[in-house]
């Protein structure tokens, strides 16, 4: 058994916003990180992820700040073949670090935490009967991610701002919006957010904020304890 857990992100290991609040929970040297792109050039990365017309696309941001937009299916095909590479080196718990959808990720052994299948339930079980306000990183994510929050009892209402911006302008656009639609629970929807945008939103709105990095941590710590 390899009691060490492992992260892995479609993107580039070393640009993962959840490593602060694991570090919380567990010992940096419990902690192994691993990236899809880690050590691909651009042209590399393009020619084995890079997405042709009128195909689902994924937005992946890199270390240097850009971003791409990749193939959701090739990105989602070269995480499956990570995942067996890292069941073969003997890593049991395994944290995908994204709040994208994937269908079809699986282990042989492994415990495989996604944040997509972890969270909704959570949420749902803690929100039961309150409008619940989304706050999505970027546009073009609401029809992609609609059926993720399904199963609330009052279908959601969208807000759109990047956890990456320094404008707080437009996260207290963003948050009034939600307000304005009738939130009265907001969900940060991404694990680029981090506990100062709930901290700052929290006290802007004066309603509960859920960031869901922090339970996914919280259930990774666990698991290791």
């Amino acid at each position: 058994m390899n009691n060490t857990l492992v992260t892995l992100t479609p993107g580039q290991s070393t640009n993962s916003d959840i490593v602060p609040l694991l570090l919380e929970h567990l010992p940096a040297d419990r902690i192994v990180h691993s990236g899809l792109l880690d050590g691909l050039t651009l042209a590399q990365i393009e020619q084995l992820y890079g997405a042709v017309a009128a195909e689902n696309v994924m937005a992946i941001r890199l270390n240097d700040g850009s971003q791409l937009l990749l193939s959701a299916a090739c990105i989602e095909r070269g995480l499956q073949q990570r995942i067996d590479r890292l069941e073969e080196a003997g890593y049991e718990i395994i944290l995908l670090l994204s709040s994208e959808k994937f269908s079809g990720l699986t282990t042989r052994h492994a415990t495989l935490l996604e944040p997509d299948r972890i969270v909704p339930p959570l949420v749902e079980a803690i929100v039961e009967g309150h409008q619940v306000g989304i706050m999505l990183p970027q546009d073009g994510l609401k029809d992609r991610l609609a059926g993720k929050w399904k199963n609330l009892s009052h279908p959601p209402c969208f807000a759109v701002a990047s956890p990456e911006h320094s404008d707080e302008d437009l996260l207290i656009d963003a948050a009034l919006s939600l307000q304005e639609q009738g939130a009265d629970v907001v969900v940060l929807d991404s694990i680029g957010y981090q506990q100062r945008h709930r901290d700052f939103l929290q006290k802007l709105l004066g309603i509960p904020v859920l960031l869901p990095n922090v339970l996914v941590a919280r259930l990774a710590a666990e698991l290791l304890l």
